[in-house]
């Protein structure tokens, strides 16, 4: 047993902490499905004004985290950032060189399993997924 953990251990210092799902957090902004409170695709983020759902969102869940796709311009998401700002909610810019399609995710700290309603279906949506 002794033996195994000195293994594991060696194993990890040499080649990192293993990751669970890779892809799904590097689609989810590095955050999981499961902790998902709703996703906005690139465009849905990039359309004027802010959606709703997302404000009250923040409003009820302050412990959770705004992760923000990087690849996006400031301007596109500022207004979620200033939002998140007023209302105590941290955020992220999440800037991983790998390609997502979602451009913002509001993650809770732990499983909360929303897949059903995660997303706001619309035409944008539609188009980009």
């Amino acid at each position: 047993m002794a033996q195994q953990k000195l293994e594991q251990i060696l194993q990890n210092g040499m080649y990192g902490t293993p990751e669970i799902r890779p892809e799904e957090r590097k689609l989810f902004l590095g955050s999981l499905a499961e902790r998902a409170h709703i996703a906005l695709t690139n465009g849905q983020v990039r359309k004027t004004g802010m959606y709703k759902e997302v404000l009250t969102l923040m409003e009820k869940h302050k412990d959770a985290n705004l992760l923000i796709n990087g690849d996006l311009t400031y301007m596109s998401y500022s207004n979620y950032v200033q939002a998140a700002s007023k209302l105590g909610v941290q955020f992220t810019i999440y800037n991983d060189s790998k390609e997502t399609p979602l451009g913002l995710v509001l993650a809770a700290p732990t499983a909360i399993n929303n897949q059903a309603s995660m997303f706001i279906k619309d035409e944008i949506f539609e188009k980009e997924m």
